[in-house]
């Protein structure tokens, strides 16, 4: 079993920066692949980023812009937002699995709460 807690949420001008932090308990995420998804009010969970040992993949909408990094040794992932955007405002949520591909929420078997990014123009 794996609890994860998201942080780092927040108000944020567009062109402005956060950083969100997944906190793992339980088991060590190293094992894992660790994935960032979002959603919008009335939308789907649409994926961000995930990162499988240290190959990352970004949906188009953030590529250049978010960085998903992991720190094994505090049991921790990233998500580095720049160059925020209204339309990155949504609830974020961390999760993390082991098979299938990383685009698909169905793929993962742990999820966090979520935390609140509101980005205004």
């Amino acid at each position: 079993q794996v609890h994860l807690v998201e942080s780092g949420g927040g108000l944020a001008q567009a062109g402005g920066s956060l950083r969100l932090s997944c906190a793992a308990s339980g088991r060590t995420i190293s094992s894992y692949r660790m994935g960032w998804f979002r959603q919008a009010p009335g939308n789907e969970r649409e994926f961000v980023a995930a990162i499988s040992g240290s190959t990352t993949v970004y949906a188009d909408s953030v590529k250049g812009r978010f960085t998903i990094s992991r720190d094994n040794a505090e049991n921790t992932v990233y998500l580095q937002m720049n160059s925020l955007k209204p339309d990155d405002t949504g609830v974020y949520y961390c999760a993390a699995g082991t098979i299938g591909t990383p685009y698909r929420a169905t793929w993962y078997s742990y999820w966090g709460q979520g935390t609140q990014v509101t980005v205004s123009s």
